[in-house]
């Protein structure tokens, strides 16, 4: 393992389409962004968006 994949211990492999993989790279090139970093951070944000409405049905379920 390398400095630069500290932290990192899992990979994640998902099928797209050709099109929106190829549109997806080139926009994350033209932006000199690492594709697994900007997916990282979409992961992260979502799970951010999605952390108080999963709270709230639990506490509703939980009620």
């Amino acid at each position: 393992m390398t400095v630069k994949d500290a932290g990192k211990d899992s990979g994640f492999r998902i099928r797209v389409e050709r099109d929106l993989r190829d549109k997806f790279i080139q926009m994350c090139r033209a932006k000199d962004r690492p594709a697994a970093q900007v997916i990282r951070d979409f992961m992260r944000q979502y799970i951010e968006d999605n952390a108080v409405e999963n709270a709230a049905k639990k506490d509703k379920r939980q009620s």
